[in-house]
């Protein structure tokens, strides 16, 4: 078997860097540390060295040597610039063979800490009967219908000082916090509670806003109570107080954030880095509250966070002591696992879906998709009597405009002819298309070249002016000056109040829109078409998600389940056969020890919190 690797030039230049720190230093050193930097580059946490044994290595296209796995651990261990747990070193080799950066193991050990300390205690006395009347509120009529996962979900959040709530869309997660918070609020009793509300990106923070606003009108509570109910949500870069010019934040374990309860939506977007620096910026006796789709895809950048923290589909039995206290609120009983550890009633997993009901092609393909299921999945989407899913065998490259020009003009037709740009803007919600790559002829550079060109020709745009009437555009990186976010969409429109100057119209936290000249807008691109990371954390009428005729490593399941549940009433896939079942069967796997650390039945306790120097290596 042989293993290929292309390295970056920051992979070449670390790697050099190193070996000249390490002085004399086995020949592979070099080969061994380059590949630990593009391990982290292609999001991995670290470079597990038993993938290596016994295979062939070969690097941008040449064969590259490695000693036998001991010898190469022990000979990295000899060297000046590996160092064991603990150590201060630029490169750290646990004891289980993987290979860290200095900084990327010190961000595993930290989140690691706080989520065993804070799942190891609860959130303080909690006032049963209070609670149970609170309970039975918000969650009414759930007897006969098996387990109310939404209000164990509840029970978890209020007793815990961290838990995790995942689901798929329409499974409920939000409507779940709203009440959640309420709960809190009861439980405080009118002291002070500060609870802050926060999502990977400005579009998800919006989309949060947005919901708990709808829900919390038709709360059964008190007025008090709903009024202390926050609906500002930020993201997780503001909350922590960006610097400019640095990676670093205001607030982390010198300066504590202020509040008391800290809630994260779409966590399965979040990288380990920023992960790490938010959990150790906690108060001690603070909550914290995760929000996610296990399932979905993961950051683009380095780890699969949520997923190690929810144990990779790791089953969901309780301890004995939280399962006697939901039998005796509730009624509800659980699964049990008396040798569980404190961090499983942390976890809770919602499985009904209020959108997607029983006969929904949506809900059942995604669910085939979750399972592996490439070929039963796509035997539904081949079914006629499926009305909300759809297949069609991809066209080749040269006949892609020709294929897409109806779909795109009925798609795209009705925001371009938008009175407004609010208008448009709310129309441009109802269909997008969803590309797996971003390069190639099928990646969305081309796909969106090609939708501009049927546009022009059906006379909906004029290309004439870079900054036409209807142009989409997505935000590629943050802004907090203009307070723009990566993956915020604006409508380009004329602007009656400049004369007809060209404006990039944005959703306001409001509810209304604001207007920026687009020449001050951060980095940007056209966005008829996104990539389906991108559209994480956004949800539309309908997607037609696009699959190159030929298979790449990237296509995985977790890609098309996240594309497909976007959709809220229908999606078309265009693909090969071939292509889609071998993308359901594969899986990402990314390399880390958290969740070993966090599941692993020899710790039972919270791991030990490095006493090394604080400083952080970079590369």
């Amino acid at each position: 078997m042989t293993m290929e690797f292309e390295l970056s030039a920051i992979d070449r230049h670390f790697a050099e860097f190193i070996r000249r720190e390490a002085g004399d230093a086995p020949p592979w050193l070099g080969v061994a540390v380059s590949l630990a930097s593009n391990a982290v580059g292609n999001g991995n946490i670290c470079l597990n060295l038993a993938d290596l044994a016994a295979v062939n290595i070969r690097v941008n296209g040449e064969e590259a040597a490695l000693p036998p796995l001991t010898e190469l651990q022990d000979g990295l261990l000899r060297t000046a610039v590996v160092g064991g747990p603990g150590e201060y070193r630029p490169l750290i080799l646990d004891g289980d063979g993987r290979l860290y950066l200095y900084r990327y193991w010190r961000y595993e050990q930290e989140l690691t800490r706080v989520i065993l300390e804070k799942g190891a205690v609860s959130g303080g006395g909690i006032d049963e009967q209070l609670l149970a009347a609170g309970l039975a509120r918000f969650f009414p009529g759930s007897s006969g219908e098996g387990i109310d996962w939404q209000r164990v979900a509840a029970m978890a959040a209020v007793r815990k000082r961290f838990c995790v709530i995942s689901g798929g869309p329409g499974t409920g997660k939000t409507s779940t916090v709203v009440k959640i918070i309420a709960l809190l609020l009861e439980q405080a009793k009118g002291a002070p509670l500060r609870i802050a509300l926060a999502a990977p990106t400005g579009k998800s923070a919006a989309r949060l806003r947005e919901s708990i606003r709808r829900m919390q009108e038709n709360l059964d509570c008190t007025a008090a109570v709903k009024g202390l109910i926050p609906d500002d949500v930020t993201t997780i870069h503001r909350l922590l107080g960006v610097r400019a010019g640095s990676n670093r934040f205001r607030h982390s374990e010198e300066n504590p954030l202020p509040h008391d309860v800290v809630i994260v939506d779409e966590a399965s977007m979040v990288a380990l880095p920023l992960m790490a620096k938010l959990a150790v910026a906690l108060k001690d006796d603070a909550r914290l509250i995760l929000l996610g789709d296990r399932d979905q895809l993961a950051s683009v950048e380095a780890g699969a966070v949520l997923g190690d923290i929810c144990g990779g589909g790791r089953k969901e039995p309780f301890s004995a002591e939280f399962a006697g206290l939901v039998a005796r609120m509730t009624g509800d009983r659980v699964p049990v696992d008396a040798a569980a550890t404190p961090l499983v009633d942390s976890l809770v997993v919602l499985k009904r879906n209020y959108r997607f009901g029983a006969d929904s092609g949506i809900g059942e393909v995604g669910r085939r998709v979750n399972a592996g299921e490439g070929a039963r999945a796509l035997a539904l989407l081949k079914d006629e009597g499926c009305r909300d899913m759809a297949w069609r065998n991809v066209p080749r490259p040269d006949g892609l405009k020709r294929a897409l020009a109806e779909t795109v003009t009925d798609g795209y037709g009705a925001y371009l002819a938008a009175g407004s740009p609010a208008e448009a803007l709310e129309r441009f919600d109802v269909f997008r298309i969803l590309c797996a790559l971003r390069q190639g002829p099928y990646g969305v550079a081309g796909i969106n070249a090609i939708i501009e060109e049927i546009l022009a020709e059906k006379g909906l745009i004029d290309m004439r002016n870079r900054w036409y009437r209807g142009r989409p555009v997505m935000i590629m990186v943050n802004d907090y000056n203009l307070k723009l976010f990566n993956g915020d969409v604006g409508i380009v429109f004329p602007d009656p109040g400049a004369e007809g100057a060209p404006r990039a119209f944005f959703p306001a936290p409001d509810g209304g829109v604001r207007k920026i000249s687009p020449v001050r807008l951060p980095a940007h691109e056209t966005v008829y078409a996104m990539t389906v990371h991108k559209s994480q954390g956004s949800e539309v009428d309908q997607v037609l998600m696009l699959l190159p005729d030929h298979d790449s490593e990237l296509l995985t399941r977790e890609l098309i389940y996240t594309g497909i549940t976007r959709a809220k009433s229908a999606v078309e896939i265009w693909g090969e056969k071939d292509v889609f079942v071998t993308a359901v069967s594969r899986r990402i796997d990314r390399k880390s020890g958290l969740r070993d650390m966090l599941w692993s039945e020899a710790r039972r306790s919270p791991c030990s919190h490095s006493t090394g120097p604080q400083q952080v290596l970079v590369n």
